[in-house]
């Protein structure tokens, strides 16, 4: 939207966070569609298929925090043009694999490099983004991720088909390194630093943002206080149910699908890209909503409503999953799960920016470590249940009742306290 006659400059920063989850998830979601080929070529089992895909959660998980106070410290600009470039040599390493314990290792060092990604948009909205929309860019933003995901399936299945898992790898990591110079170049840790955006626009950030400074902090924040917050454990709690739930569509969804009901490869990647657009629609939703009821006066329900909107539907859409025998009947009912499951993305990082402030990266990373702690449990949990048990239906109650105690931890959050207060 245009604003005082002209299209403002913080929006060209959303489209390259955009871009960045667009990428993110391309990256992240190959290894799922090229699971067969590197099983077949490396000699691997579903349970070490299951070990690799954990590894890159549990390298994530463990970064987040660290690369929070990076991006908190030295700027975005900077932090994520590194962290890119990182993820991106570890993206092509990927396609150098030669054994199981070669590609743990790639996939954990890959996990740590992509750590650092949304604790550092986290860090470029709060000082780039006024409150009163910083519902809908989050949305945005991670609706990107779903579509690059959504985008990969069949288009990386066409791509390991055609040129071969390892060489997909290369290229994919080739296209990162090309983002981090763009970026490097373009973008500036606060519109005070950007000599390109008008004197209008910059004034009314800085007067719209909860803190009228929004520099680079040298500030050390205190583990102490953010492990005393109470609002800093709900977070981390409600956000490892949200990616229990998401993780399956990005590790596990393809190859359900594909096994569960006789497809060929490009056809089970459409299929499996569906809940992933859905995903993308969810984080839309969710931020019109938080914005709409932002600016209605309601702080705290902008962000409890809409969490907990999705994290019902969430469990609805894995439950109603078991009972299909179609391939559609489970896509339909996964659909709804994932798009429940981000709706919830929007208010848990809108909270983090909110309770964070000039902490926003640390906040957000520390809440995502606790996140991706569920993303590593569904990897592994996934495989195991089915070997023990023979059927997914465990792990889909599982889910679901993590789903639903979610929804009883965001009505004790409070949006509008700093970490250290609450």
């Amino acid at each position: 939207m245009k604003e005082h006659g002209y299209f403002p400059k913080r929006y060209f920063m959303v489209v390259g966070t955009f871009l960045l989850a667009l990428l993110l998830y391309i990256d992240r979601i190959c290894i799922s569609v090229a699971k067969d080929p590197i099983s077949e070529a490396l000699n691997l089992s579903d349970k070490q298929m299951g070990w690799i895909l954990a590894s890159f959660s549990l390298g994530y998980a463990f970064f987040q925090t660290p690369s929070g106070i990076l991006a908190d410290r030295f700027g975005p600009r900077r932090v994520l043009t590194m962290i890119v470039t990182l993820w991106s040599v570890f993206t092509a390493l990927t396609g150098a694999a030669f054994n199981f314990i070669s590609l743990l290792i790639v996939r954990f060092l890959f996990g740590a490099g992509e750590a650092g990604a949304f604790p550092g948009m986290s860090r470029a909205i709060f000082s780039w983004i006024p409150l009163k929309e910083r519902g809908l860019v989050t949305g945005i933003n991670f609706s990107g991720s779903r579509l690059g995901a959504a985008f990969a399936l069949p288009a990386v299945a066409w791509m390991v088909n055609d040129f071969g898992w390892r060489i997909t790898f290369f290229i994919l990591g080739a296209v990162g390194v090309l983002w981090a110079l763009a970026w490097y170049f373009l973008f500036r840790d606060t519109p005070e630093e950007h000599n390109g955006i008008s004197k209008v626009e910059k004034e009314f950030i800085i007067a719209s943002r909860q803190n009228k400074k929004a520099t680079k902090t040298k500030e050390k924040i205190h583990f102490g206080t953010l492990l005393k917050s109470r609002n800093m454990w709900l977070a981390m709690g409600q956000y490892f149910a949200s990616n229990f739930t998401f993780f399956f569509a990005l590790t596990w969804l393809f190859p359900h699908i594909k096994s569960e009901y006789g497809l060929e490869t490009v056809e089970a990647g459409f299929y499996s890209a569906i809940p992933l657009t859905f995903g993308a629609i969810g984080n839309w939703v969710s931020g019109w909503l938080i914005d709409r009821i932002f600016k209605n006066g309601n702080w705290n329900k902008s962000r409890i409503l809409p969490a907990s909107i999705g994290f019902g539907l969430a469990a609805i859409g894995l439950l109603g999953s078991i009972y299909m025998d179609s391939a559609v009947g489970a896509i339909v009912f996964l659909s709804i799960a994932i798009f429940g499951a981000d709706m919830t993305l929007p208010p848990s990082w809108a909270f983090c920016v909110d309770i964070g402030q000039k902490h926003s990266g640390t906040v957000s990373g520390t809440m995502n470590m606790a996140g991706n702690i569920g993303a590593f449990i569904t990897a592994l949990l996934f495989p195991y249940l089915l070997a023990w048990t023979g059927s997914t239906t465990l792990f889909f109650i599982v889910g679901a009742a993590l789903n639903i105690m979610a929804i009883f931890i965001w009505y004790n959050m409070k949006p509008s306290k700093h970490f250290s207060l609450y």
